[in-house]
């Protein structure tokens, strides 16, 4: 098989039960690297089933852990995967079209299929729901920020059509469980910050998210689903908020 000059770069945490079918999507790489936040179940050995660069290093800040494990790589280029992300065949095509053709621009965002459990989630905002993954490792770096960090790109930012997979949650325990995770690091976010929310303006905020996602961005089409992820995107607001005044309160006492 003719390898891609691209660097996949995967950053695990007790992924033991994601990390080989991640792996097994991108046999046509020319490099794969895998970063590990101290796992203690057996993501380590399955991973060096796949590839000799498995690097240890402890999850400080997302950005900055992000931003290292993108130097291990050898390539330019690389593609960024979470552990629970396939690489679908599609998208092999069309990368190795896009390299023989030449790479004009610094970047390029790729659609990400989402599904919980077996159920994928095409209205809400949820799909195509591009994000940059591929990408020239000297011209781009992400914000060092605990919790959705940004990214910067020096230079121009195209779109790929075809999709990486992602298995993202195996149930709505799950789910849940990630947005309680999730809001916990917002909260924190915002208390570092200092910002300036008051009950109004979150729940103004909350219920706009939720009905951009349920009505504006059709999740209704997606049945119950739909009101559940759009719900989520109401509740995230909330529920930050609510840590967010936790932790103020516990600064005063």
């Amino acid at each position: 098989m003719e390898k891609i000059p691209v660097s996949v770069v995967v950053i695990t945490k007790n992924e033991e039960a994601n990390i080989a079918d991640c792996l097994k999507s991108v046999p046509w790489a020319d490099e794969i690297v895998v970063l590990d936040d101290d796992s203690t179940d057996k993501t380590v050995s399955i991973a060096t089933q796949y590839t000799d660069k498995v690097f240890s290093r402890k999850m400080d800040i997302e950005g900055r852990h992000r931003n290292y494990a993108y130097s291990l790589a050898k390539n330019d280029w690389v593609l960024s995967l979470d552990a629970d992300e396939r690489a679908s065949r599609e998208l092999e095509t069309e990368l190795r079209e896009l390299f023989k053709g030449g790479m004009k621009d610094k970047a390029y965002s790729i659609p990400i299929k989402t599904f919980i459990g077996k159920r994928w989630i095409r209205y809400s905002g949820w799909y195509p729901a591009p994000k940059v993954r591929l990408f020239d490792k000297g011209h781009f770096k992400y914000e060092e920020a605990e919790v959705h960090p940004r990214v910067f790109i020096d230079g121009s930012c195209g779109r790929l059509t075809k999709d990486i997979v992602h298995y993202s949650y195996r149930d709505f325990h799950d789910f849940f469980q990630s947005l309680n995770n999730q809001t916990t690091l917002e909260a924190k976010k915002w208390f570092k910050e200092r910002r300036k929310i008051g009950f109004l303006k979150m729940y103004r905020k909350a219920i706009s998210r939720f009905l951009k996602a349920y009505i504006q961005k059709q999740g209704f089409k997606d049945g119950f689903l739909g009101f559940v992820v759009s719900y989520n995107g109401g509740l995230y607001q909330f529920m930050s908020y609510v840590k967010y005044q936790e932790m103020l309160d516990n600064e005063r006492k």
